[in-house]
């Protein structure tokens, strides 16, 4: 695991002080990726309540770093993400992927123990962005969080392929 800090700018910066990237490396439980958001929590805790992000992606590169911080920022910028929520991206999640989405959600991939993390004065809670297509944030505007998850699930979709094809 490696601790990247992420600068956000000198008119971001105030938004995150203290925005690190956890980057953690395929292991036992995952032959993925895992970037973590570190400093959400503290930019925008309510009574030592607050979130953090985690991406699984297929392999290390500076783009889902990147990513995390713009989630970072987006959250804690006022639009205070949480399950079922979505954030465009304004771009593929990587170059030629379909995916322009990232939709907020348990953290199914590693297992419910990451899910609450103690902190001193409280706990965070830790959310999975997963990348998604356009047309899937159509279908569950249309039909719900639930339906969408059971597409991802009837598709047996693999949520670290960028390539992968939109199940709406």
């Amino acid at each position: 695991m490696e601790a990247v800090d992420y600068d956000l700018g000198p008119e971001r910066r105030e938004v995150v002080p203290d925005l690190r990237v956890l980057v953690v490396g395929p292991g036992p439980r995952s032959d993925g990726w895992a970037y973590v958001t570190a400093g959400c929590w503290a930019a925008v805790e309510k009574d030592g309540h607050g979130l953090e992000f985690v991406m699984t992606a297929h392999v290390r590169d500076r783009r889902f770093i990147e990513l995390m911080a713009m989630i970072a920022y987006y959250h804690c910028g006022g639009h205070q993400l949480d399950v079922e929520h979505s954030m465009p991206i304004g771009e593929p999640w990587v170059p030629g992927s379909a995916c322009d989405h990232l939709l907020v959600s348990l953290p199914y991939l590693h297992g419910p123990d990451l899910e609450h993390c103690p902190l001193p004065g409280g706990h965070a809670r830790i959310l999975w962005t997963l990348p998604v297509t356009t047309a899937e944030i159509g279908f569950r505007r249309r039909h719900g969080h639930e339906a969408l998850e059971r597409l991802f699930d009837e598709a047996e979709i693999t949520p670290t392929d960028p390539f992968r094809a939109s199940v709406a």
